[in-house]
């Protein structure tokens, strides 16, 4: 005499996402991964055109404030192994910045490609 069906597979499931419960969360840390490449990217050249913009002013502009403007858009744990260079360039301002790509999150480690940002501005007209 048969049993009847779906006696037997009480469980399945779980068993089977349990299994599948590693890929998943590797697939996962490996988008999230790419999300922090991308906003690294962002960070880079945010913070460089807000230097470069800062370096242009008539009035406390220069490179100090091109440094000072271009750090103060980096968020706190990604300022450590930030890069900031400013340099004039016949009437344009240029900023380049150069950050760490960390790992799964900021202060953990980070990749040996930093990201890098740049951006220039023109000199602003003193009359």
């Amino acid at each position: 005499m048969r049993r009847p069906l779906g006696g037997n597979d009480r469980g399945q499931v779980a068993v089977e996402f349990m299994g599948m419960l590693p890929l998943i969360l590797v697939v996962l840390a490996l988008l999230w991964q790419l999300v922090l490449v991308g906003y690294a990217y962002a960070l880079a050249a945010h913070s460089a055109d807000r230097g470069a913009r800062a370096g242009t002013a008539t009035e406390g502009g220069g490179a100090g404030a091109c440094r000072a403007a271009a750090e103060a858009e980096l968020p706190g744990s990604w300022r450590g192994g930030a890069t900031i260079a400013c340099s004039p360039a016949g009437g344009v301002w240029k900023a380049k910045v150069r950050i760490e790509v960390p790992v799964l999150f900021p202060g953990a480690g980070s990749f040996s490609l930093p990201a890098q940002g740049s951006a220039g501005a023109a000199q602003e007209d003193p009359r």
